[in-house]
């Protein structure tokens, strides 16, 4: 399998990490929806990152999309079974994807549109809408242990933990640190791990270990 798309995207690293965590291998290829535009396009047309080339040839793309894939190649799941606890698990999952979202919007805002056409209002809703995320983000890890190693690492750990470290990297002015110091411990203990240390944010290219 090979992986298109950079490391600097909260969603290209997702599936980097999951891949690893679900020991299937694949080959990364550290591709730009805008610097290498064309020759991502040759490879998928609509330019999407993440996007996985499956050995077959089939080409899929959206991250959680490769995952539901990934793990039905791995033959289990890195969320469990029990529905309490898989509900859990996606609240958490879809609360680090909007801080992911909105996050990108507002790096898009600042760093591609002219500062004459930036929407102050809509930066302001958009940012409302992040630190809300991150609010409740944290206030998911209040409940529950910090403890993470391989062997405890779910998807909702691992997209938390990428979403922080994006946001961090992209908007720290926006969201402070200091705010959330629960994710700050996840993050770091997430960070230390192989699978993320592999795959780490950035302009640089997946080495399997």
């Amino acid at each position: 399998m090979q992986l298109i798309g950079m490391l600097d995207s909260p969603y290209v690293r997702r599936v980097a990490i999951s891949l690893q965590l679900l020991d299937l291998p694949f080959e990364h290829q550290s591709l730009s929806v805008f610097r290498t535009f064309d020759e991502f396009s040759r490879i998928n047309p609509v330019v999407k990152a993440p996007t996985l080339v499956c050995d077959d040839g089939t080409v899929l793309m959206d991250s959680t999309l490769i995952l539901q894939y990934a793990e039905a190649l791995a033959g289990r799941s890195l969320f469990p079974k029990e529905p309490a606890a898989l509900a859990q698990a996606l609240r958490t999952v879809g609360l680090a994807l909007a801080a992911c979202e909105k996050a990108v919007q507002i790096v898009y805002e600042r760093g591609l549109r002219p500062a004459e056409k930036q929407h102050e209002p809509w930066v302001t809703r958009v940012t409302g809408q992040l630190l809300a995320a991150c609010d409740g983000l944290e206030t998911r890890l209040n409940a529950q242990a910090l403890n993470v190693s391989r062997a405890t690492l779910g998807q909702a750990e691992v997209s938390t933990a990428v979403a922080w470290q994006f946001i961090q990297q992209m908007l720290p002015a926006e969201v402070p640190a200091e705010r959330y110091p629960l994710l700050c411990v996840l993050s770091g203990a997430a960070e230390a791990l192989p699978e993320f240390c592999a795959a780490p944010h950035g302009d640089s290219t997946y080495r399997a270990s």
